[in-house]
């Protein structure tokens, strides 16, 4: 939904991630109200997994994310197919847990 930049944090002297929502869907209420939902949601996460997020910041031109920088691989497109399996998997096993209808209805493989 955004666009992902790498940049330096000239404060506190290190490399973020500024997630950056395209000026068309800034304008739309129900895409921003969803942006600063995400971002109030990885404020509230603390895995090893997970970027942190150290702000949000807005200004007349755009509105991003400032997150933690995460060395890696690009991930422009779709997963690769080998991996689409244990995706499924896993959605599948994560609604289930939120239906609480594991034991009945979702084995684990």
């Amino acid at each position: 939904m955004g666009e992902v930049y790498r940049a330096r944090d000239t404060k506190l002297n290190r490399e973020v991630a500024i997630k950056i929502l395209p000026a068309a869907f800034a304008q739309d209420t129900e895409r921003m109200a969803r942006f600063q939902r995400e971002a109030q949601v990885l404020a509230a996460l603390n895995h090893p997994n997970i970027a942190q997020i150290y702000g949000m910041e807005e200004s007349s031109l755009a509105t991003g994310l400032v997150m933690e920088f995460v060395p890696g691989e690009d991930l422009h497109g779709p997963l690769p197919n080998a991996n689409s399996d244990n995706l499924e998997k896993a959605l599948a096993r994560e609604s289930c847990l939120d239906t609480r209808l594991m034991q009945r209805h979702c084995p684990v493989e």
